[in-house]
């Protein structure tokens, strides 16, 4: 099971309402818990090739999802924000040769990669879940990100 394919088993968790799901493999086990406590994700590796898949920090309700855009309770609160839904490394483009995936002005559709996130040597695509135009961009190219973390403000159209 890929990190893409637990975001996905945890979104599908946290949209469901479940309590607690647990996967079991021949070579790993998954357990996600909610409750409107952490959500909770235990591994185990066999001994032969010890590592830790994903750990999932920030307790969130049910209604929110990893990468679900939520709308700001502050005075900006027209705006969306868009969140990472993992620990990583933020870059706005795949190479520092290449263009930005979104700046700010860019307007945006559902699916359109926005980033790149970087957790465990892999480059996660980050496609945006609204459509909208970038009001901000929040953190800087090449900086680490934590989970649930305010990464773009888009005004949706």
């Amino acid at each position: 099971m890929d990190i893409k394919q637990i975001q996905e088993l945890i979104k599908f968790v946290s949209r469901s309402g479940v309590n607690e799901v647990a996967i079991e493999q021949k070579d790993f086990k998954i357990t996600i818990k909610t409750n409107q406590a952490p959500t909770v994700i235990n591994t185990t590796v066999p001994a032969q090739a010890p590592q830790v898949l994903a750990a999932a920090p920030a307790a969130q309700p049910a209604a929110v999802t990893n990468a679900a855009p939520v709308a700001e309770v502050d005075d900006s609160s027209k705006y969306i924000t868009i969140k990472s839904p993992m620990i990583g490394t933020f870059y706005r483009s795949a190479s520092p040769e290449k263009p930005s995936f979104a700046n700010v002005g860019d307007e945006i559709s559902v699916g359109k990669v926005i980033c790149i996130i970087e957790a465990m040597k892999l480059f996660n695509e980050i496609e945006s879940e609204v459509s909208g135009r970038i009001v901000k961009v929040l953190v800087d190219n090449s900086s680490p990100v934590e989970y649930d973390q305010p990464l773009f403000l888009v005004e949706p159209m």
